[in-house]
């Protein structure tokens, strides 16, 4: 995170509240770059004690200390979460009006006869307009690439941490379910706005009188559920970004 391309990228403002929009304990910011191969996704996190305990892929996450990145397609979205140890949790979810017609029920990893693959309506928000989600824990974003670094030591609280980083890049080529209902371009073309999300969700809250959920944004939800498209930020694709994007990381 300390090459030039990250130093000079805007980053999003202090996460707030997924409730309130209040300020948050904490500093927590993101940032997205991208090139012809990649979306980039880079995030900041104060934290005093770094913790983590998960280590298995598909753990879940949530249970420790994490950063999210929901990544929206018109019929479909992507959950994608990890902690201080470099440890992922991943589920793809297909909107049920559409996964017998959009073609889904045809890729093996998303037919409901694999058992990872299950109904889904929401954490909190369970009357969504569009009803029921098919979920699956049976894929894995192809070629998806992560790294975590500590700036301070991990699970002691015999000292003061600074916080921790993550560096992910996500291949527009593993996109393509994201991408099939409304056929957009992968990489995106300039001017193309997409809907991603960003978040981080703590197992602890500050004391009172703060009226902190835990769980902290990019943007506001209102209510207890990051599985809410509709409340995710807009990123816009500028070719102008990519180009000096390229030459941050090439």
């Amino acid at each position: 995170m300390n090459e030039h391309c990250w130093q000079t990228a805007p980053r999003s403002p202090r996460f707030i509240d997924i409730l309130t929009g209040k300020a948050t304990l904490y500093d927590t910011r993101a940032a997205v770059l991208w090139d012809d191969t990649n979306l980039y996704v880079g995030f900041w996190v104060e934290e005093p004690h770094v913790k983590a305990t998960l280590t298995q892929h598909g753990a879940h996450i949530y249970e420790n200390n994490d950063v999210e990145v929901f990544i929206a397609g018109r019929d479909t979205y992507y959950e994608f979460e990890i902690n201080a140890l470099n440890t992922v949790y991943e589920a793809f979810f297909i909107w049920q009006d559409a996964y017998d017609k959009g073609g889904y029920a045809e890729a093996p990893e998303f037919q409901r006869s694999n058992p990872k693959v299950k109904p889904f309506n929401g954490v909190d928000f369970t009357n969504h307009p569009r009803g029921m989600r098919v979920g699956s824990w049976a894929w894995d974003f192809p070629g998806l690439k992560t790294a975590v670094r500590i700036d301070g030591t991990l699970n002691d609280d015999r000292d003061t941490d600074r916080g921790w980083t993550v560096e992910l890049a996500f291949p527009w080529a593993g996109m393509k379910w994201l991408a099939k209902a409304d056929g957009r371009a992968l990489p995106p073309k300039d001017g193309d706005v997409w809907r991603i999300d960003f978040s981080r969700f703590n197992q602890y809250k500050a004391p009172p009188p703060a009226q902190d959920s835990s769980g902290w944004f990019w943007s506001r939800h209102g209510v207890w559920d990051s599985h809410i498209p509709e409340c995710f930020p807009y990123i816009h694709f500028s070719a102008k970004d990519i180009m000096q994007t390229k030459a941050g990381k090439r």
